[in-house]
């Protein structure tokens, strides 16, 4: 198991903050579900004759328990009878601790109830079937008998004492604990005070039961099955009658309670999840609402160059006016791509970080994207001419980088080539690590540097006003 001296002192400690009077914040919730995972040594019962004999030991929360069973192998069920003593009050453990269950768990950490176990001065017994035939035995502090998982106050642990017949085989399974804390019951006005010896126990443990399903929100999620729950714990505390049947009503109440509390858990899980997928779909949906919007633009964009085109060849005068637009449209239409700037030379687009990996010339599909939509605009504007200009960060020698330059210059005009744009429009020239845009010293200034630049120039576009670059 898991080191029980840590959780006795963070137990030993809680106890201690119970004693001293404090009124709980109306928000803090009555249960919680919060898991922590632990092991058991489970025994494989497959191979026994007959029946044989195990202890129990208690662990640091309850160290002077113990107890023994007695476990009979059938042909497709165990028998299991235990004895158990020196158990504690469990109420000692917390005021939501009001009884002792018997778990199994299996070597898959499936852990089952197997029972509770009433105390009468620290003594208890249980007498149980069970279907499994290799498991382990634990038995833990609990608010109310019907609960669906052990908490981690666990006391006793099965162990094999000398002389135990059949094969044992140890199994280390491990499986799910309900955290100290996920039974809240500070927000109870009753929480720590003595039992009343009139009302009988079965009664504390359903008021414990419907508390916690409310707390998980049973009311709202399983309203039939916690409303049931209520009106038998109603009928438990008012009936008239022997204590016997009002045991019987509360014991009813607090099973329809931990039934409304399992439904609920399941149905605000199945709404957390409904929730994720439709935010997920929503993300989704705008994701492509943007894409046709984007696409549209650019629809537009080259619709409007083709316009600007066709009434610039209407005349000369109006083609010399278009042409004095031309350098301000197509620096417009292209920054819409890529980061353009105007200079004496032409507009130079710049393609880095997207374009090349380190020591690579292969176009990487961002950059090749982006080149089939300046392509398009090169296309739409006949008598354009392009430079492209390949670079390299400062990794490796002059040679390297000057020869590596060369290759990308020549795979990005390659790819426009054979986007439709003319051979003979397009020259391309590497300048090595030359004119770096961002510092070699850092990965990202790198990936900047390594790209290309187009020189797109042409009549109404190469400025000649001396512009710099």
């Amino acid at each position: 198991m898991k080191s029980w001296k840590l959780i006795y002192l963070i137990v030993a400690m809680t106890l201690q903050a119970q004693q001293a009077p404090m009124a709980a914040p109306a928000s803090v919730p009555l249960y919680q579900v919060t898991l922590e995972q632990s092991s058991a040594k489970a025994i494989n019962y497959r191979y026994l004759k007959s029946s044989t004999k195990i202890d129990f030991k208690g662990t640091a929360l309850a160290p002077t328990a113990s107890g023994m069973a007695k476990v009979s192998s059938e042909a497709t069920t165990t028998q299991i009878k235990a004895k158990f003593e020196g158990l504690p009050d469990p109420t000692q453990f917390g005021p939501e601790y009001l009884t002792y269950v018997l778990w199994a768990i299996s070597p898959e950490g499936r852990a089952a109830n197997l029972g509770e176990i009433l105390l009468k001065k620290g003594h208890g017994k249980v007498e149980v079937t069970e279907p499994l035939q290799s498991f382990g035995l634990v038995v833990t502090a609990e608010p109310y008998f019907a609960v669906a998982q052990p908490s981690n106050v666990v006391v006793m642990e099965n162990a094999v004492r000398k002389g135990t017949e059949g094969k044992i085989e140890l199994i280390d399974a491990k499986y799910d604990l309900l955290k100290r804390g996920s039974y809240h019951m500070d927000a109870s006005p009753s929480a720590g005070m003595p039992m009343d010896k009139k009302t009988p126990f079965e009664v504390y443990e359903a008021r414990n039961a419907v508390a916690i399903a409310m707390a998980e929100g049973a009311q709202t999620y399983a309203p039939d099955a916690f409303a049931k729950a209520q009106s038998q714990l109603t009928q438990s505390e008012t009936e008239k009658g022997s204590v016997k049947v009002k045991s019987m009503a509360a014991r009813e109440a607090t099973q329809s309670a931990e039934d409304s509390r399992l439904i609920a858990v399941k149905r605000q899980e199945t709404e957390r999840l409904a929730s994720e997928r439709k935010l997920a779909q929503d993300t989704l949906d705008q994701a492509n609402s943007d894409a046709a919007q984007a696409k549209l633009a650019a629809d537009q964009a080259s619709a409007a160059a083709a316009t600007a085109l066709a009434s610039a060849d209407s005349s000369r005068q109006a083609a010399q006016s278009e042409n004095t637009n031309l350098r301000a449209q197509l620096l417009a239409q292209l920054s819409a791509i890529l980061e353009t700037r105007a200079t004496a030379r032409g507009l130079i687009v710049n393609m880095s970080g997207m374009t090349f990996n380190t020591s690579k010339s292969t176009l990487l599909p961002l950059g090749r994207e982006k080149l089939a939509k300046i392509a398009g605009l090169v296309l739409a504007h006949p008598g354009l001419k392009m430079q492209v200009e390949g670079y390299t960060d400062s990794t490796g020698g002059d040679a390297l980088n000057q020869t590596l330059s060369e290759k990308r210059a020549d795979a990005a005009r390659n790819y426009l080539v054979d986007e439709g744009v003319k051979s003979e429009n397009i020259t391309s020239k590497g300048l090595g690590k030359a004119d770096p845009i961002d510092s070699n010293a850092t990965a990202a200034g790198r990936s900047k540097n390594r790209r290309v630049e187009l020189v797109v120039s042409g009549a109404g576009i190469t400025d000649p006003s001396g512009e710099t670059k």
